[in-house]
């Protein structure tokens, strides 16, 4: 069994006091979040991951607070025994920032649970449900080399899975996380098996390529177990033992490693996914010190086993901005010197034009972190950091524990692989604006340039010849406003999360003003950087149910200009008076006089913080910013 997969060789070792940590926890007081998620971003095996489930359970139970987790209800159904994976699901889910409260019906109720109205699982309202399902529960029945049989015995199988859906959507509405089907290790023909119509390999290999397209285009999310069980070998996925003692459908083993894959789903749901991948550079980007090797002393040469392993992470690194993950460096390094090869050296893949921040200096890395994540506006949750000193990542684990820390093996051959292993950049959906978002932080850089030399900020805004577009919410832009709803934390007026469905239900109903708005300027395009959403209140009012915006944006009189187009729609809508609320996280400091400066009137505050807010529609005259405006609002 490959045990950088099935060890999770990617996270920190076990600590050798978690039990006694554990035992602390149990009598500690104040938010128990981040202690919790601290033990529970170590390589965990079933037996820890089931002790720190319980400590949780006992947490809640006591209402103790378990602050900054974020809450999910999952629902599992499953055709096989899952009675030791809900443990290990409930613990893994608190290292990508969850607690997770799992609903789990009796063994093998599929159909049931899913079509029956007042079920276990439809009446709890999850947020999503886990159609945990193994390949022996589809209505399979070979025929092989018969191609018309196999197509009808395929369409069966994936009617099935519609019927489960649909019953699921109809009942409770929840985001239903598919998993695909592995296949099994034996085969009948052999080799032939992958191309002869009416295999069980076959079929599954149609049945899941037929669901990953059904998937995309449904609001739904797609779990690779297939992916998962290739990676570590299906003859150690499957145990035959297990399956004939207790229907497990896979190895107790490979438990975690399944934990995490669900966990990182979850989280992604929520919008917890990395944004910033922050690389070393000295032995991680390239082999050597470029300070005592100098630019002909590093190694990066194609032909050369060292120097290939570090063009690799390089080669991922290029790989993960295509895709919108912004790049950035933290070296103890003199900057001039660091650099050097991004300019010089003709084997460097990576360019400075790739990076968004670039800090070499000799400050810690801790230091250097915090500074990337305030320049970007981003979390440092939403941080990865990429380094082959073991000092450097245990103190960045200890002094910034919301970054993620890949632990690196001593092999750098493996350093990209063990990057990609940790499933930081977990995604559910993908946006066009995803693959831009890299640029756009980039040329954030060049707006503040532009800002130093402009004179002023209304000179400055005047510089950036800005668009405003707004549009109500769409098909076209669901999948990007659902991930603003569930990634936007700084600010955020309600920090309200929406899944897929929900937002189809606010799209389409006609009494809900939606709002999604895009900004562009002479640098390029910013994409949507806002989403309001605004519910019947008492007679003529507008409750704003979501408010929120990208950090992107900050300081251009971008909310001024959207609550502009708010009062407009409410004027024609008869609306006399705009409610808003503000609810404090730890996270969204920034907008707690979101209201004020708009001139809001405060009408309640709770000890909590909560704040409640109104402005008469008649007489208001928000501020305005030199921007063109384009409404596409019938």
């Amino acid at each position: 069994m490959n045990a950088l997969y099935s060890g999770l060789q990617w996270l920190p070792r076990t600590p050798s006091d978690f039990g006694e940590r554990l035992k602390a926890l149990r009598s500690a007081s104040g938010p128990l979040g981040g202690e919790l998620q601290g033990l529970a971003r170590h390589s965990l095996d079933l037996n820890d991951l089931t002790k720190l489930a319980k400590v949780l359970g006992k947490a809640r139970l006591d209402g103790k607070s378990v602050d900054p987790l974020r809450p999910f209800k999952l629902a599992v159904l499953s055709n096989s025994t899952i009675d030791l994976i809900v443990p290990a699901l409930v613990a893994t889910a608190i290292r990508h920032g969850i607690v997770l409260e799992v609903v789990q019906p009796s063994y093998d109720q599929v159909a049931q649970e899913a079509l029956t109205p007042d079920s276990k699982v439809n009446s709890s309202k999850p947020d999503a449900v886990l159609l945990a399902l193994d390949y022996r529960a589809l209505p399979l029945k070979m025929s092989p080399g018969d191609a018309n049989a196999a197509a009808a015995t395929i369409q069966g199988a994936l009617g099935y899975l519609q019927t489960l859906r649909d019953g699921i959507k109809a009942n409770s509405n929840a985001v239903c996380i598919f998993q695909n089907f592995a296949q099994p290790a034996e085969t009948l023909f052999g080799a032939l098996d992958a191309s002869l119509p009416g295999t069980l390999r076959s079929l599954l290999a149609h049945i899941n390529h037929e669901l990953a397209q059904y998937v995309a285009g449904s609001g739904d999310v797609l779990l690779d177990a297939a992916g998962i069980a290739q990676t570590v070998g299906l003859a150690e996925w499957h145990n035959p033992r297990l399956w004939n003692m207790a229907k497990f459908s896979f190895s107790e083993e490979l438990i975690p490693l399944y934990a995490d894959h669900v966990g990182r789903m979850v989280a992604a749901i929520r919008g917890k996914s990395g944004k910033v991948l922050i690389l070393d550079l000295d032995n991680t980007v390239w082999g050597g010190v470029i300070g005592d090797d100098g630019i002909e002393g590093i190694n990066i040469a194609q032909g050369d086993a060292a120097g290939e392993a570090h063009l690799a992470v390089q080669r991922l690194a290029l790989d993960l901005r295509q895709r919108g993950i912004v790049l950035a460096v933290s070296s103890k390094n003199t900057d001039e010197v660091a650099r050097r090869p991004f300019e010089q050296h003709p084997e460097m893949l990576l360019k400075l034009e790739h990076i968004a921040v670039f800090q070499a200096n000799w400050n810690d890395k801790a230091t250097n972190i915090q500074a990337i994540a305030e320049e970007l506006s981003l979390g440092l949750d939403a941080m990865v950091f990429l380094d082959d000193n073991p000092v450097e990542r245990g103190l960045v684990r200890k002094l910034l524990p919301e970054v993620s820390v890949p632990e690196l093996p001593e092999d750098p051959a493996y350093y990209a692989r063990t990057l990609a292993a940790g499933g930081y950049f977990e995604a559910v959906a993908v946006s066009g604006e995803d693959f831009k978002r890299a640029s756009l932080y980039q040329d954030n850089a060049k707006r503040a340039n532009l800002q130093r030399q402009a004179g002023g900020l209304e000179a400055y805004l005047a510089s950036l010849q800005m668009t405003i577009t707004y549009q109500a919410f769409d098909a076209t832009g669901r999948s990007r406003i659902v991930q603003l709803i569930n990634k936007s934390n700084q600010y955020n007026l309600t920090t309200r999360r929406y899944t897929d469905p929900e937002v189809a239900a606010a799209e389409s109903e006609p009494n809900v003003f939606t709002l999604q708005v895009r900004l562009s300027d002479i640098f390029g395009d910013n994409g949507m950087i806002s989403v309001v959403i605004c519910r019947p209140g008492a007679k003529g009012e507008w409750q704003i149910d979501t408010w929120l915006m990208s950090c992107r944006v900050l300081g251009r009189k971008v909310e001024h200009m959207v609550l502009r187009e708010m009062l407009k729609h409410a004027r024609t809508a008869g609306i006399c008076k705009l409610i808003g609320t503000y609810r404090p996280t730890d996270r969204n400091q920034l907008v707690v006089d979101h209201y004020a400066k708009l001139g809001f009137t405060k009408t309640a505050e709770e000890e909590s913080g909560l704040t409640r807010w109104e402005l008469f529609v008649d007489g208001a005259d928000p501020e305005t910013a030199p921007m063109t405006v384009v409404s596409q609002i019938a």
